[in-house]
């Protein structure tokens, strides 16, 4: 990888514009270039590896935890440079896990409501009729509550105030029995139930689930493409490589 690059042909070969790879050269994102007798910049086959590495990170991870991961590679030792890589792949991999059992869960949803009358836009029960109804003790209801898998609404009562289940905490509790029945760990549902409400407005949430499965699946085979590049720039960092 023989130095001889000046800026112009980094940024053509590179895609990035001159500003920026002077940007991502400030910000650490590629290695600072030495300078030729005349000044400018001399860039290297590396410096092109390094920003394709990044452009695929960014896509992945986001741009401002792909500027820090591309500091960070270069900093740690070998072996947690890679686990840090590794980690991104874990969290992507749990990403789509959650919104599939999102999707899982409120397809079960709507083919039990397919079979059941129309809920009318009033329609509540107590603590006892939903657990009932669910086949569940009335303390795992009240477990959910505490853990933030169900949130039932609180009415004025002989004894102080008592749990009223309104159509949304009715479906979070037949989500979270469903999920649970099925040998979901809390952790899991918690995640699960933050993804439902994320698209507890939208007319279509399982297209959107959907949607959102297909970007993680976009973002995790920019990660793969990311990975011979992020490897050799660790080998290189671990061993003192230069161009």
């Amino acid at each position: 990888m023989g130095e001889g690059l000046g800026t112009a042909a980094l940024s053509a070969a590179s895609g990035y514009s001159a500003q920026q790879i002077r940007d991502l050269e400030a910000l650490g994102v590629i290695p600072r270039a030495p300078r030729a007798a005349n000044g400018y910049r001399r860039f290297s086959r590396r410096h092109v590896r390094d920003l394709r590495a990044y452009r695929e990170l960014a896509t992945a991870v986001g741009p401002v935890r792909a500027r820090h991961a591309m500091r960070e590679i270069r900093a740690l030792p070998p072996g947690e440079a890679a686990a840090l890589v590794s980690s991104f792949h874990i969290a992507l991999n749990r990403e789509r896990d959650d919104a599939l059992a999102a999707r899982e869960a409120l397809e079960m949803i709507r083919a039990e409501a397919a079979a059941d009358a129309a809920p009318a836009a009033g329609d509540s029960m107590t603590i006892t009729e939903l657990a009932e109804a669910l086949g569940v003790r009335a303390s795992a209801l009240r477990f959910w509550e505490k853990a933030g898998l169900v949130r039932p609404e609180r009415v004025a009562a002989r004894a102080g105030s008592a749990r009223r289940y309104p159509l949304p905490a009715i479906r979070e509790a037949r989500i979270t029995a469903v999920l649970r029945a099925a040998g979901y760990r809390v952790p899991d549902v918690q995640r699960t139930m933050a993804a439902v409400r994320r698209v507890h407005d939208l007319d279509d949430p399982l297209r959107t689930l959907d949607a959102r499965v297909e970007a993680i699946t976009h973002r995790t085979r920019a990660l793969l493409r990311a990975g011979t590049d992020l490897a050799e720039i660790i080998t290189d960092s671990a061993t003192g490589g230069i161009d």
